[in-house]
């Protein structure tokens, strides 16, 4: 690539960038309220925060990586128990679980996923990390979206450590000397680019001859590399149910502090809703108060709020058992089957998360591999084990052997 990569991913991806920072609004409670009006509060309540964590402590259970031999080999057996021992290894060192759990957040509110495998010099051990994607953009096969051929890398330096890292003097900016550094790092399977302020301070051979980041999606798109947020089905029944919410709040506000309708009065004075008060009024001339509950009225706001929070949970695959509103007691049986919809969108996501998995750990191996001058690959099957996604004593019992 001869071009500058700042000025190939400059207008990259620019509708993809900005539904994160729309999701990003929603997970923090910066969107879905209504429309605030002069000296009336609004409420907003963070369902999508709600929903996403709820699934991903349903989804990130125990897990851990496990490796087979690819043959019956007594050589492929010894690579398969090495490469095992050295994965433990890694996710002990790197707290895998809490990474996972950590970006399994990320990718929920976002969308899309990444990990990056790197070998740390100074301590002689690979490092697993999760960046941003905000920062990541990728190419891929015209044919083939889940064939990466070219990830860039896009994050900012503090100029101390620029400087000791690269080794490369900040450019001023009107007299002025930046804070931090925008540093680009470009990967293909044969070559390694680093960019800062827009010039290339590094080229040199891809030793791993793998791309060493993990791109995934939250949930496909049909034939589109990037992937659905949780929060994206979400946004009008969040945004419904917030106005629908403050309405009801301000009826009922209203309604404790009561208004006073004077019928045939030309002039009030002194008119106080409070115990005890007493009104002089003119002949012919009528006083009461205003009830916003008469008939039933608030009846209809109240069904109108359950019928979008039905939708809601419809919609979010979550049911409000998942919450812990059970109802009454319930047998596992019982409870698994209204828990239906969220297991299964668990396991439609454990499907993308095992792939996303097994390549990290196969990025692991080779450069840990590579700096170690071992062979820990061939004749060596990576997999994930996860635990139940369902607590065991919830867990339908085994149907009994047939004799």
């Amino acid at each position: 690539m001869t071009e500058s990569i700042a000025r190939a991913i400059h207008n990259r991806d620019l509708d993809r960038l900005r539904r994160y920072r729309e999701y990003l609004d929603y997970y923090e409670g910066r969107r879905g309220a209504p429309a605030p009006r002069l000296r009336e509060r609004t409420l907003t309540f963070n369902y999508a925060r709600a929903v996403v964590e709820k699934g991903a402590s349903y989804l990130v259970t125990d897990h851990a990586p496990t490796t087979v031999a690819a043959d019956g080999r007594a050589e492929s057996r010894r690579r398969a128990a090495e490469a095992q021992r050295e994965l433990l290894d890694v996710w002990q060192d790197n707290d895998i679980a809490r990474l996972d759990l950590e970006t399994e957040v990320d990718t929920a509110v976002l969308g899309d996923g990444a990990f990056k495998v790197a070998w740390d010099g100074a301590a002689k051990r690979v490092v697993v990390a999760a960046p941003d994607v905000q920062g990541l953009y990728a190419w891929w096969a015209g044919d083939d979206v889940r064939r990466l051929t070219r990830v860039a890398s896009r994050y900012r330096l503090p100029v101390d450590e620029a400087v000791a890292r690269l080794g490369i003097t900040p450019k001023r900016t009107a007299g002025r000397t930046p804070s931090a550094i925008d540093v680009i790092e470009a990967w293909t399977d044969t070559t390694f680019e680093l960019w800062a302020q827009g010039t290339r301070v590094e080229a040199r051979e891809n030793p791993y001859r793998m791309i060493p980041f993990v791109l995934y999606p939250n949930l496909p798109r049909p034939k589109q590399f990037w992937g659905v947020s949780d929060i994206e089905p979400l946004r009008e029944s969040i945004a419904e149910l917030n106005r629908a919410l403050t309405q009801l709040s301000r009826i009922l506000e209203l309604s404790g502090n009561p208004i006073a309708v004077l019928e045939n009065v030309e002039e009030a004075r002194d008119i106080a809703v409070q115990p005890g008060a007493v009104w002089e009024l003119p002949e012919q001339a009528r006083a009461y108060l205003l009830d916003l509950l008469q008939g039933g009225g608030v009846r209809l706001h109240v069904d109108y709020v359950d019928m979008i929070y039905r939708t809601l949970h419809d919609l979010a695959e979550t049911p409000r058992v998942a919450f812990g509103d059970a109802g009454g007691d319930r047998s596992g049986v019982a409870l698994q089957t209204e828990l239906d919809p969220l297991l299964r969108r668990v396991a439609r996501k454990r499907l993308i998360r095992t792939a996303a998995m097994r390549r990290r750990d196969r990025l692991i191996l080779a450069i840990l591999g590579h700096h170690t001058h071992r062979d820990l690959l061939t004749g060596v099957r990576t997999d994930i084990t996860w635990a139940p996604a369902l607590a065991p004593h919830l867990a339908p019992a085994p149907e009994p052997a047939s004799a």
